[in-house]
């Protein structure tokens, strides 16, 4: 962590959401900023006060930039600052923001991502509003961007962003952070062609990508393969001249701040009154009102709890709140008109003169009340059909310093994956939810304890401000990530520095990589055979050096190539190995037979599905080869396709590799690679000159290998674990024969 620390950045912190997090409200010809409290808010602020924190400047005010509901006219000439934010308010234009916020942003992505896709609107103008909008964002970012600044883009309502600021800003760092749920790519599909890929670029804009649970990680993952074809290692997605990290984060709440206001003498009164007025127990829910909440089924599942479990009638309350949001929408009135005759139908079918089983409030509620009433009840029912995390259950845990309280939780909501010890309940199924009702009001206040003791232990470590800190040091560690995976062209005095090297040594070994290393990359396979300039070359060292073709290519070829070089030949990725003077092939001893006819199908169907490509079967693995396609872009689309389907379908215990190599995807057991086959040659041997030379993503797994001292060559730009870079596979016979050419001078 200490190394962390001291990479720490002297640029600010630019913050850009949809909306700035302040009220701006003029007194006397004067703006004033009036902040929020809310998680980012605190979070953010708690960060920079930290000196040791990642990333970013602290002695700078945080730049924040967002929509502005204020006219132009009205802030001109205003500072729009606080002690520690600096304001840049976005104008955008009346007709531009319907299309956009309203329009693309609410009536598309928001249903679309929350799983509604019949409540999804596709329209031409609400995609070329969103394009305005973040342009409009992106000129405010050029007016006040400077050098080393940190910018972190918030939310679905700027997924273009990250590419705008990263086409011209290329060195500044970029976070950006998804706030609701990503999609399932059979819905997220549903976007015409040129959405989908606009949005995933331009999410891919960023260095660090973060969404809330591991399950929204691995659908944006299988988006970006899709659409816009990047394979991704590790939740690393190399894109050639830079690294993306896609990660999960779950955001949290300010624990001490709910934990502490239990103690809280308005927070205290709001409690003993709750716990007085209704003298029974109570069901507490709040929710912004909005179809994604699962309010209707909430109250279906409440009522069949009181049908099947009269016992329980007079002896419970369920207060109901929801807050109002966007309800001068028709669609959203009408939600509002059906929880409301819900509620009366309920209360009207089993309630009496004495006791009204729902207490249903259409309202915001204070802090002190919210707390309060967290704290009172003795079930927190919440029920999203689909939620990026939610945060009421995370406050509810927090706040229940007494440690008390049951949590029957939906879990669509994302908060689910982290809070096990939670009732988990199906939020459609009106009897899952009677159930859990039935079991938090019989738990024993043990069990109560045991939960929520893990839940809030839970909360606490990992609040929002471990959330925020989690993000930014993976941005610094991704810096030390493309640290090593530099681009570091070989410059005449590095030449110089390995042909020294090479011809102080005594006792060489050299690996060689076959296609797009000593043969050029072409078209068809078969055809890609190695110059008789380049195998006179190969043969003049072989006679004095340890020389090892090492390829993904089947023994048949390489034998037919170099049957009369003195070379070791190692093929398939490692797992058959010739060595000088032998005829005799060694196949490794880690292979398992009888896995290919579960997996041969599967490339089979893809090839017939894509004209011009084909499954070769060697020995000890399956390659689906689309160089030779007829539509190239088809092509790609299908290979995505079958690596997607291939890494799911393969079980953990099958030890199978799927590669994503040079226009073809190949299956090979796990057991070998080119990093294990050269490491074992390497270290049979007292070598003082290591070189390695590959182009394609199978030779990481021996760049990785080799011992440091080993001079490793990537052919390419792309970036790699290698310590030096050739630009082409031409320039590979030059580099050699200009090496070779110290010996004898």
């Amino acid at each position: 962590m200490e190394n962390l620390k001291q990479q720490k950045s002297t640029g600010r912190l630019v913050i850009v959401a949809y909306r700035l997090p302040f009220k701006i409200i003029r007194e006397n010809d004067q703006a004033q900023l009036f902040q929020n409290s809310g998680g980012l808010v605190s979070a953010v602020l708690s960060l920079v006060k930290n000196k040791n924190g990642p990333v970013f400047s602290s002695n700078e005010k945080i730049q924040w930039i967002g929509f502005s509901e204020n006219t132009r006219e009205e802030l001109e000439g205003q500072s729009l600052a606080n002690d520690e934010f600096q304001a840049h308010p976005v104008f955008i234009p009346e007709d531009v923001n319907e299309n956009y916020y309203e329009g693309f942003c609410n009536n598309l992505i928001w249903p679309l991502c929350h799983y509604f896709p019949s409540l999804a609107r596709f329209d031409d103008d609400y995609f070329e509003a969103y394009k305005i909008a973040n342009k409009l964002f992106f000129d405010k970012i050029d007016e006040i961007i400077q050098p080393g600044d940190v910018v972190w883009v918030q939310d679905y309502q700027l997924m273009l962003l990250p590419d705008m600021i990263r086409q011209k800003y290329p060195d500044n760092k970029i976070g950006f952070f998804f706030h609701i749920p990503f999609p399932s790519f059979e819905l997220f599909r549903l976007l015409p062609v040129t959405w989908r890929k606009a949005i995933v670029d331009g999410i891919l804009g960023a260095d660090v990508v973060g969404f809330h649970t591991n399950d929204y990680v691995e659908y944006f993952l299988k988006a970006a393969r899709l659409v816009s074809g990047y394979g991704n290692k590790l939740h690393y997605i190399n894109m050639s001249n830079r690294i993306v990290k896609v990660d999960s984060f779950p955001i949290s709440v300010d624990f001490d701040k709910f934990n502490d206001a239990y103690d809280d003498p308005m927070v205290a009164d709001a409690r003993n009154e709750a716990r007085q007025s209704l003298n029974q127990k109570i069901i507490f829910s709040v929710d912004r009102l909005d179809y994604s909440k699962g309010i209707i089924h909430r109250l279906r599942g409440f009522q069949r709890f009181l049908e099947r479990y009269p016992e329980w009638h007079e002896k419970v309350s369920f207060v109901m709140v929801v807050v109002p949001s966007r309800d001068t929408i028709e669609q959203y009135q009408q939600m509002k008109s059906e929880i409301d005759q819900t509620v009366g139908r309920i209360n009207a079918d089993y309630g009496n003169i004495y006791w009204q089983p729902i207490i249903y409030q259409y309202r915001s509620m204070p802090y002190h009340e919210l707390v309060g009433m967290y704290t009172a009840s003795d079930v927190a029912l919440i029920t999203p059909v689909r939620d990026g995390m939610n945060l009421v259950c995370k406050e509810y845990v927090a706040s229940r310093k007494d440690r008390k309280g049951v949590l029957i939780l939906s879990e669509m909501a994302g908060a689910a994956a982290e809070l096990g010890e939670a009732l988990i309940i199906n939020p459609l199924d009106i009897q899952d939810i009677a159930d859990a009702i039935k079991n938090a009001f019989e738990m024993p206040e043990e069990e109560q304890t045991k939960r929520m003791d893990a839940m809030r232990e839970r909360i606490k470590d990992y609040d929002v401000f471990a959330w925020t800190e989690d993000f930014f040091t993976q941005m610094t560690m991704l810096e030390q990530e493309h640290e090593r995976l530099r681009q570091v062209f070989l410059t005449n005095k590095g030449i110089d520095a390995i042909r020294h090297a090479y011809a102080t040594a005594t006792n060489r070994i050299l690996f060689f990589d076959y296609d797009g290393t000593l043969a050029p990359i072409v078209p068809d396979p078969a055809k890609a055979i190695v110059s008789e300039d380049v195998k006179k070359l190969i043969l003049e060292i072989a006679k004095r050096d340890t020389v090892i073709i090492i390829s993904g290519r089947d023994r048949y070829f390489l034998d037919n190539l170099f049957r009369d070089l003195p070379v070791h030949i190692i093929a398939e990725h490692g797992a058959l190995i010739r060595t000088t003077g032998s005829d005799e092939w060694i196949l490794n001893e880690s292979y398992e037979e009888n896995w290919k006819e579960s997996i041969r199908p599967i490339m089979d169907i893809y090839a017939k599905r894509c004209p011009g490509a084909f499954v070769e079967e060697k020995e000890t693995s399956l390659a689906w080869h689309y160089r030779t396609a007829d539509e190239k872009e088809y092509a790609q689309r299908r290979a995505q396709e079958l690596l997607w389907q291939l890494k799911n379908y393969i079980q953990p215990e099958l030890n199978l590799q799927v590669i994503d190599g040079s226009k073809v995807v190949e299956v090979k057991k796990t057991a070998f690679n080119k990093g294990t086959a050269s490491r074992a040659f390497v270290e049979n041997g007292n070598y003082d000159f290591v070189l390695a030379i590959g182009d394609d993503t199978t030779d990481e797994d021996m760049f990785e290998a080799l011992p440091e001292t080993a001079y490793t060559i990537k052919i390419g730009d792309d970036l790699s674990a290698a310590r030096n870079h050739i630009r082409s596979q031409e320039e590979v016979f030059h580099f050699l024969n200009f090496m070779v050419s110290s010996i004898g001078e």
